[in-house]
């Protein structure tokens, strides 16, 4: 499956630090628990991903750019 097909798929996603100063982000879905730990470091780059695609998405849908 490729990043841009669509999927019936649902799945439950949680993120939050962890007692060992990581931050987890734990996906929880159809018999599948998957928890990804990520240095503080890491997590920012992610989050910077995650805000990148968000403006190509809205960009694409015609939306309006974040000030």
């Amino acid at each position: 499956m490729g990043i841009d097909k669509e999927s019936e798929i649902s799945a439950n996603l949680q993120i939050g630090p962890t007692s060992l100063g990581m931050v987890r982000i734990y996906l929880e879905g159809d018999g599948i628990e998957l928890p990804l730990d990520f240095e503080p470091e890491e997590a920012e780059e992610i989050a910077e991903e995650l805000m990148a695609a968000a403006e190509a998405a809205r960009s694409m849908a015609g939306g309006k750019p974040r000030k």
